[in-house]
């Protein structure tokens, strides 16, 4: 079983086989359909029609299952390796850790969003965009111009704090942790990470930018921590619920998996510290 630690933590060794596993799978054709598969959800997932894994109560659990498939993917290349996360309510600026030159590089440049710098830079040669909106073919990112503040400690406290799961219409109206962590109401705390990134962060296509396992893997965690707090509470809706998937109903696209299986990840892994 692995332990899931911060990025801020992590060795020099510990950030070298991470990046050398993302970007063997990406070098033998598997990193791609992750992009593929997270689109497809981007863009079927609407809020009066079938929703799995955004806008609706499983975008946890999906989530939780999608960067499990996805570590397993990068352990199969080297057994070492597990996720780590980045706290974006403590590593909060353009020049964080996270996005040093042995890590994930840094912001893109002024003329044309493009990274420059680090292992996922084009220039490299190492990670060319194959699924992508446009002809662009190199990772773009916008750090802070979408959105000047990332989430902060209490922004993530106050939504911890809320103890029922989800609720009717259970979309992007809803009240409850899960749609708040997810952050179409209130405080806004996974959407926004997305857009403070910018580039493909804040697209559909997304985990082209190697940080959206980051900041999933702490997404994550914060749900974790939300369990940890309320033992009493579990997934809504139970059953009977159009359009999205009830505590025990199979999710797409592995329809052997449902919300039920995912409750609990500590067969899998587990993180470093409590938040």
């Amino acid at each position: 079983m692995g332990v899931r630690k911060n990025q801020a933590t992590l060795t020099a060794q510990e950030k070298r086989a991470f990046v050398d596993a993302v970007l063997a799978l990406k070098a033998n054709g598997g990193y791609d359909p992750f992009v593929t598969t997270h689109n497809q959800f981007i863009l079927s997932d609407v809020d009066n029609g079938e929703r799995t894994g955004h806008r609706s109560p499983s975008f946890l659990p999906w989530h939780r299952k999608y960067l499990l498939q996805f570590e397993q993917a990068l352990q199969a290349i080297d057994p070492s390796v597990n996720l780590p996360y980045w706290d974006w309510t403590a590593d909060r600026s353009t020049s964080s850790t996270v996005w040093g030159a042995d890590f994930m590089g840094g912001n893109g440049r002024a003329t044309d969003g493009q990274v420059t710098t680090g292992p996922f830079a084009y220039s490299g040669g190492n990670w060319t965009l194959t699924v992508n909106t446009d002809s662009r073919n190199y990772l773009r990112r916008q750090l802070a111009v979408g959105t000047a503040q990332l989430p902060t400690r209490p922004d993530a406290e106050s939504v911890l704090a809320i103890t029922t799961y989800d609720a009717a219409p259970w979309n992007s109206t809803s009240s409850g942790f899960r749609n708040n962590l997810e952050g179409w109401r209130g405080v806004n705390l996974h959407n926004r990470v997305h857009v403070w990134v910018g580039g493909q962060m804040a697209t559909g296509m997304s985990p082209n930018d190697p940080v959206f396992w980051l900041h999933h893997c702490f997404v994550d965690k914060l749900w974790s921590e939300w369990q940890k707090r309320n033992p009493g509470q579990t997934y809504l809706p139970t059953a009977g619920t159009t359009n999205v998937v009830d505590l025990n109903e199979p999710m797409k696209p592995w329809n052997t998996v449902s919300p039920a299986d995912m409750l609990s990840h500590s067969a899998q892994y587990t993180y470093d510290t409590g938040y």
